[in-house]
């Protein structure tokens, strides 16, 4: 599915999986295929731990209360490192990761590795680099992170970040929002799709590429190595015994440092929701570890209505976004929007106005 001459098998390669169908981009390359980056969380998430297999082992503590769905259901692949201690972590859902293996296989390249496509994009020293084409619109900032919006949504989430410089890619974009315009040379596009392996590789854990066949000393090999991992296993569960006393500790000190901070008051069960309470607003470090997966999050779920809607203005406050679309006549639009939603996991309220304007705000936690 997706090569252009059938007569060659489809064993390397870069491939865009594009509208369910696998398209060969580059040849006689690793293969590699690029996923969609709108069906990919991806999140900047501090891990100082001094081993990758502590840094796996506390990743789904590290995150759980920042995505909407149960750990469980979710695949997470831990990538780079994007500054001490602060990592490159990718979620997808198990089944959408079990599809795109399914797909892979049948094209014959089951061994590919799977990155984000976004992650293809040069990373810039400031501001964002968009490409922009068929309706979507795809971001990588400064960090190393990216997101993917309907185009439509650009304009606002650009305005709500601040308005950061913009190279263009894809599409022009209107004079105010591009700083310059880049081409990508297609020579470089095998690079580039090795560097996305190399930043995140999806293929991780259950999703790992799994080597079959060999000789009996192969066999011995992997019986040691299994009992390595066995030993692994064993290790890491006293790894997470350790992190959950030091989680316990760090809690007991917070409760006395807030006690000392703000006597009087009461420090309930959900004490990170009350601390956050008494910090001062304001801080931009905090709006990128939220405002982005929030806006994919949200950008992803309007995704099929996106034909229906204009938005206005976008405004992010907190941990509250806020959008306001264009007065519509679709009477539906609101209980689809709701229902979108509210499917994607997303806490959030749609309010219509007499003049048929709708307001969408969605919360964070």
């Amino acid at each position: 599915m997706g090569a252009s001459d059938p007569t060659e098998p489809p064993a390397a390669g870069v491939w865009t999986l594009a509208n369910d169908r696998l398209i060969i981009t580059v040849r006689d390359w690793p293969a590699t295929i690029l996923v969609p980056t709108g069906q990919v969380r991806l999140l900047a998430v501090d891990l100082p731990l001094p081993s990758h297999a502590k840094r796996l082992a506390a990743l789904p503590f590290a995150i759980e209360d920042r995505i909407a769905e149960s750990v469980d259901s979710v695949h997470l692949a831990l990538g780079e490192a994007i500054a001490p201690g602060r990592y490159l972590v990718g979620i997808v859902r198990h089944e959408v990761m079990a599809r795109w293996i399914a797909q892979a296989e049948e094209a014959g390249i089951g061994q590919a590795a799977m990155v984000p496509d976004v992650l293809t994009l040069p990373r810039p020293a400031e501001g964002w680099a968009v490409s922009q084409m068929s309706g979507r619109a795809a971001v990588r900032d400064a960090e190393g992170m990216g997101f993917e919006v309907p185009a439509p949504l650009l304009r606002p989430a650009w305005e709500a970040a601040g308005k950061p410089p913009v190279t263009s890619y894809g599409e022009t974009l209107p004079d105010d929002m591009q700083r310059q315009a880049g081409a990508l040379d297609p020579v470089a596009f095998g690079p580039a799709a090795s560097a996305a392996v190399a930043a995140l590789n999806l293929r991780q854990g259950a999703y790992a590429v799994r080597k079959v066949g060999g000789s009996p000393l192969w066999r011995k090999f992997a019986w040691v190595a299994a009992l390595g991992v066995a030993a692994h296993i064993v290790i890491s569960v006293g790894d997470t015994v350790m992190l959950r006393s030091i989680a316990d500790r760090r809690e007991a000190e917070t409760r006395a440092a807030a006690a000392l901070a703000a006597p009087g008051v009461a420090l309930g069960d959900d004490m990170a929701s009350t601390v956050t309470g008494l910090l001062p607003s304001g801080g931009g470090a905090q709006v990128p570890q939220l405002f982005l997966p929030l806006v994919t999050r949200v950008s992803g779920a309007l995704g099929p209505l996106s034909g229906a809607l204009v938005v206005r203005a976008m405004t992010f406050e907190g941990r509250m976004l806020t959008l306001d679309l264009d007065p519509n006549t679709d009477a539906t639009l609101t209980s689809r929007i709701e229902a979108a939603l509210k499917g994607a996991g997303v806490g959030a309220q749609v309010v219509r106005s007499p003049e048929g304007a709708i307001r969408i705000t969605a919360n964070a936690a």
